[in-house]
């Protein structure tokens, strides 16, 4: 029988090994920093005539753009870890037949999160703050589970729940190290170059960082996710 998983810090350092033997994992990605530079300019244009109406709209695209990117990169980071021969196309394809779940997936994700943030906001910055970790916490094997379980959207959410209160201690350091680089290593790094660079280098930096970043959690994601649900069915 398959024991229970167990906090495994060696997946984390093992993680930057695989991204550089295998760059290609940041091909989708950097596709959707593309995106996400080219929709950020548009909606500028679009949305300031109008007092920032409907930047919004353009903002939840983007978001899409870089979940179903992140399912990519779980799908190419689950055959590198299991020992198939990865590459960006047979992930892409395995996305593209997914795309709907993904997509399902990560509208859920980040409407929860932000929910959860807005609704602990009414209780000052620090619970807006805890509201969107918690979220995060539960949610975080909704994408892989969509991607690599080939969950349908909703019940991508629900089995990432599941596999969270099944599995809380390895999860809580994953969520941690998601939160940490996803959300928050951005605003610490980014501000350092700022002095340094023009508003459009600054804004490059910033989509290969958020490439690089979302191109390196896909390994641990992929990781984690096999070892709870192939835990649960031990």
């Amino acid at each position: 029988m398959r024991s229970r998983p167990r906090i495994d810090l060696w997946m984390y350092l093992i993680s930057f090994i695989w991204i550089v033997r295998r760059p290609a994992v940041f091909a989708a990605p950097l596709l959707a920093a593309v995106v996400a530079l080219l929709l950020g300019s548009f909606s500028g244009y679009m949305t300031d005539p109008l007092g920032g109406f409907g930047a919004g709209i353009f903002q939840i695209v983007i978001e899409i753009a870089y979940g179903f990117a992140l399912g990519v990169a779980v799908i190419f980071a689950r055959d590198c870890w299991r020992g198939r021969r990865a590459g960006f196309d047979s992930a892409w394809e395995e996305a593209r037949g997914k795309a709907g779940s993904i997509v399902l997936a990560t509208i859920g994700f980040w409407f929860i999160v932000y929910v959860a943030a807005l609704v602990g906001g009414l209780f000052g910055v620090w619970g807006g703050i805890g509201g969107e970790l918690v979220a995060t916490f539960f949610l975080i094997y909704a994408i892989p589970a969509a991607a690599i379980g080939g969950f349908p959207g909703s019940v991508a959410l629900s089995a990432s729940i599941r596999a969270v209160r099944n599995h809380p201690l390895p999860t809580a350091l994953l969520a941690i190290v998601f939160i940490l680089l996803w959300f928050y290593l951005p605003s610490l790094v980014l501000p350092l170059i700022w002095p340094y660079t023009n508003p459009t280098t600054a804004q490059l930096a910033a989509a290969v960082l958020q490439a690089v970043t979302l191109g390196y959690l896909a390994f641990p994601l992929a990781k984690g996710y096999d070892e709870v649900s192939l835990s649960r069915l031990s």
